[in-house]
Order: structure tokens, then C-alpha cells, then sequence
């Protein structure tokens, strides 16, 4: 009998052009599956690339113009990366406890290379955000199979706060893609893949728990599949990984323990993150029933709506069939040990989470694996005999009710420019500025640093903020506010600029709720716009 390869030799022999052209094309031709993968991810570069250039002005402004400034800061002054320093805080230096800033960081270098644009730092995150696509679509095919991984993947693709956080100028994107990379490469190292995948995964890990604490979450996987190890009674596989775990662990609690060092030194002495149970007490969580109106609030009408949330409640509900092997068995639980870490996090830190909602992101992973399941349930429901023309019909309008119930009008919500205001009073505030002048400025949302930003100078936000200080909400009295002003300009402060839609958290207007300060600002300052949306001073020197 002659097996395959000899047959093929003895073509090759009879006819070496049609063997060379056939062996060639084979080489090179693209599987179904890769197709499919490479599709899903045109598909969700699309949905994070358009509009990237939208200044930063979006719902999430506040936190993107932070990390926005720490980019601008290590091109014009400091490139130390253990240094972040934002400029809303006066003249410096304002170094900050903040999380490992890698997507600041490869701004910047690109402002270093191609001058400064306010876009850059989506770019990066959205680059982020494919790498999460793809190492979640391993995951999945790992964990179930490539047909869940395609769903999945699909699923991250379209969920409107996965586009929204993978397309912001915030650390959430680095931390998502590196950590489900980490977490992809153990699982295939402890599938039986070479032993080069765990120092790959251990770095990867790492890097993503130090661009944010809450990647800690997916450490869970790690540690379970380590724990079957050991009831499977491989003690050396387990404490390798055991060893490489413990030096991950110290180096993030070396660089976070240096953070809290470094933003209790420097005024404002100001260390990124708070709302923590330990902070409050549990009674506090317990009596606000852990936050979950404002999860239920922002899941709805922000970062899923009824479509996804339905998929994802079914596809939770109904996982795939166990696996025979017993292997197979354990990596299928992986999206649940990760929903489970990420759900203890969550308990953790309610408050901060729900009041800075790009912290879900942890979330992200298994919620696209249970996405992903959920439509496939529904596209092979009651399907006896498969037959491609219902699922394809079926997929077309699973696919069609989460895009327009879901996927367009949150992420239109989500991306409506609210803070426009600050960015023309910070344009303003350039125009004007003296080189070397401080400005002080109000956004529409009070704490908001985006006219700091945009003026491309240094200063303050008022009230002014940092540490403990409550800077999202006005004083109780105007003489309060004119001695806060009093000390900023002691400090050097040259402009003062406000929005006249600049509200607080209790919908106090500035014009209205300190109409005093603006008649200070008469007598002792220059005025020198006074226009439907904007109030400028030039502050006088006694």
C-alpha cells in the first residue's frame, strides 16, 4: 500500500509544475477559520478607528485629559515613566500615585516622533483594544472551540463599552489586551504548549495588572488552572508556576507601593483611585446595596443595552456541553473563574468602579465568551437537522437587533461631545496666554481638566483639587471661593477662564451660585471675553 506522501513524490516525479503549483497554493491558502478571525478584526477596527480623531471631549473626558497631560509631561519635561505628572495642579512638579503608564507613555513617544495630536493616544488604545480581540479569540478556541471563538470575538467587536473604553485615551485598554494575552498563553502552556509560553504569559500578565490593579482579576485563571495541577499531582509544572507567580506579585507591589510613595510626596499629594470598602466600611456598600442600580443604570442606557445583557444572561446560563476529557473540562471553566475574580473585585471597590465606569473592562472577557454563546444558542436553536440558510438567517438578525438596538445609539451617546465648552475655553485660554502663564479654569463639569489641556499651559482647576480635597463640587460660600482664587494667584496664576455652562455635581451654575466671585473678578481683574459660552479674566497682581 502507498501511503499519502509517497503518492504525492510520485506526482511530483510525473508532473513537477502541476505538484509545484498545487503544494504552493496550499502553503499559502488562507484556512476558513483565519479568514473569519481577520474579518472579525477589520470589523472591529472599524467600530474603534472611526471618529478617532474626536478631540477629548467625550463622556469619559475627565480621565482621558489626566492621562493626556502625563503624556505631555514626559515629551516637553521628565521621560522617567515611574515619574507620571499631570498639569492641572499649577506649576510643578505634580507627580501623581498612578497606575504603570503604558499608553501615556507610547504617546508620548509619538508626539516625540510626529508632533503633537490629541488623537494619538486613541490610536494607541484602540491598537490595544484589536490584541485584546484577537487573544480573546484564542481564549475562547482554547477554552471551548473556534466556532465560540468566532461569536466571542464577534461579541467584543460590537459591545458598545467595549468600542467606547477600546477607543478612549485611558490605561483600560493596555490593561484588558495585555492581561487576556498573559492569561491565553498560560492556558496554551498549560495545554501542553512549550515551556517558553510562561515566561511570555508571566510578562504579559504583569505588564497589564501594573497598567491597572483591577487585571489582578484575571490572575484567578492562572491560580485555578495551577490548583488542577496539583490535584492532578504535577507539583513541579505547579510550582514553576507557583515561582513565577510570586515574582509577577512583587514586582506590581513594588511599583504600586512606589506609586502611593510617590503621590503622597508631592503636592497635591494625590494617589489615582478611592471608593474602596476598606475606605468606607461595609455597612456604607451594604446600605447602597453595592451600587447596583448605578450597574443596572449604566448597563442599560450606557454599555450594553437589552440586546447584549440578554445574550450575555443566556450564554451564562447555558454553557457548552462538558467536554469528555478531563483537560477540556477544566479550560471550559475559564470564563467563569474569570467572572467570578472580576465580581469580587467589583464588591471591592463598588464606589470607584460605578463613579469611573471604565473599570468594568475587567468585565469584558468572559462577558463576550458568554456573548459569543448566547447568540450561538439562539442561531442553532430547535435546529434537529443543521441547515446553513437559518443560521446564517438567524445570525443576520441577532447581528442586525444588537447593532441598531445596542451597538449605534449607546456608543452615539457614549461618544457626544459634553465637553466642548472646556476644550473652546482651553483654545481660548492659548490664544491668550503670555508664554509662562498659569491659567485657571472651570470646565462644564467642575474638576474636569480638559480647558487645563487644551490651553497647552499649566495650572489649576477650580475649586482647586487633589488628595482628599471634594474638587467636583463648588464651596458653600463665595468668600471661600475669592481666597481660594487669593492663593492661586499668590502662586502665580495669570488667567482665569470659565465656562457659563460650568456646573457641579449638585447642578450649581458658577455664574449663578458665585456670582460674587465674578464681581471680585470685575473690580480686580481685566476682563477680556465675556461671550455667550466663555468668561476670561486676566488676573491682577496686588
Amino acid at each position: 500500500m502507498i501511503d499519502a506522501r509517497d503518492a504525492s513524490q510520485a506526482e511530483g516525479q510525473r508532473h513537477p509544475k502541476r505538484w509545484f503549483y498545487r503544494n504552493t497554493v496550499a502553503r499559502h491558502s488562507m484556512s476558513p477559520n483565519t479568514a473569519i478571525l481577520l474579518g472579525i478584526l477589520v470589523i472591529a477596527a472599524l467600530f474603534r478607528f472611526h471618529g478617532i480623531t474626536m478631540p477629548l471631549v467625550d463622556a469619559f473626558s475627565w480621565r482621558e485629559t489626566s492621562t493626556a497631560m502625563m503624556a505631555d509631561n514626559f515629551q516637553q519635561r521628565n521621560w522617567n515613566i515611574f515619574f507620571p505628572e499631570v498639569s492641572w495642579t499649577g506649576p510643578g512638579p505634580s507627580y501623581q500615585g498612578r497606575e504603570f503608564q503604558i499608553v501615556s507613555y507610547l504617546t508620548a513617544l509619538l508626539y516625540q516622533v510626529f508632533g503633537w495630536h490629541d488623537w494619538f493616544g486613541r490610536m494607541v488604545a484602540a491598537l490595544f483594544g484589536l490584541v485584546t480581540v484577537f487573544s480573546l479569540h484564542r481564549l475562547t478556541a482554547l477554552c471551548w472551540d473556534e466556532t465560540h471563538a468566532h461569536a466571542a470575538a464577534l461579541g467584543y467587536a460590537l459591545m458598545p463599552a467595549a468600542i467606547m473604553i477600546d477607543s478612549s485615551f485611558l490605561p483600560d485598554p493596555a490593561m484588558l489586551a495585555l492581561v487576556t494575552t498573559g492569561v491565553w498563553l498560560f492556558a496554551k502552556y498549560w495545554a501542553g504548549g512549550s515551556g517558553w509560553l510562561l515566561p511570555l504569559a508571566t510578562a504579559s500578565f504583569s505588564l497589564g495588572a501594573l497598567a491597572k490593579p483591577p487585571g489582578l482579576a484575571a490572575g484567578a485563571v492562572i491560580f485555578y488552572l495551577m490548583a488542577c495541577w496539583i490535584v492532578q499531582r504535577k507539583r513541579k509544572q505547579a510550582t514553576r508556576v507557583f515561582l513565577s507567580g510570586l515574582l509577577s506579585l512583587a514586582v506590581i507591589a513594588a511599583y504600586f507601593s512606589w506609586a502611593i510613595y510617590l503621590g503622597r510626596s508631592y503636592p497635591p499629594y494625590h494617589v489615582a483611585g478611592s471608593g474602596y470598602i476598606w475606605d468606607s466600611g461595609f455597612w456604607t456598600f451594604f446600605k447602597e446595596s453595592f451600587y447596583f442600580k448605578s450597574v443596572w443604570n449604566t448597563s442599560v442606557w450606557w454599555f450594553y443595552g437589552y440586546p447584549f445583557m440578554a445574550l450575555i444572561a443566556l450564554g451564562f446560563w447555558m454553557p457548552p456541553r462538558p467536554a469528555e476529557e478531563a483537560k477540556q473540562r477544566a479550560l471550559s471553566a475559564v470564563p467563569y473563574v474569570w467572572l467570578v475574580a472580576a465580581i469580587a473585585v467589583y464588591l471591592a471597590a463598588a464606589r470607584e468602579i460605578t463613579s469611573n465606569p471604565w473599570n468594568y473592562h475587567v468585565f469584558h472577557v468572559p462577558f463576550a465568551m458568554f456573548c459569543g454563546r448566547g447568540a450561538l444558542v439562539l442561531v442553532t436553536l430547535a435546529l434537529g437537522n443543521f441547515s446553513w440558510p437559518a443560521v446564517v438567517l438567524r445570525s443576520v438578525c441577532i447581528a442586525a437587533v444588537t447593532l441598531v438596538w445596542s451597538t449605534f445609539p449607546l456608543v452615539k451617546t457614549m461618544k457626544t461631545p459634553v465637553a466642548i465648552k472646556g476644550k473652546l475655553l482651553g483654545e481660548e485660554l492659548a490664544r491668550l496666554a503670555q508664554p509662562g502663564d498659569l491659567v485657571v479654569a472651570i470646565a462644564p463639569e467642575v474638576g474636569d481638566p480638559v480647558a487645563v489641556y487644551y490651553s497647552r499651559t499649566r495650572g489649576w482647576v477650580f475649586p482647586p483639587g487633589g488628595g482628599d480635597v471634594e474638587w467636583s463640587k463648588f464651596v458653600a460660600d463665595d468668600e471661600t471661593a475669592i481666597a481660594q482664587l487669593e492663593d492661586l494667584r499668590d502662586q502665580g496664576a495669570d488667567l482665569f477662564g470659565a465656562a457659563k455652562n460650568a456646573a457641579d455635581k449638585q447642578d450649581r451654575l458658577f455664574v449663578e451660585h458665585h456670582d460674587g466671585v465674578i464681581d471680585y473678578l470685575d473690580k480686580t481683574g481685566t476682563k477680556l471675553v465675556d461671550s455667550d459660552d466663555l468668561l476670561v479674566y486676566r488676573i491682577t497682581r496686588p
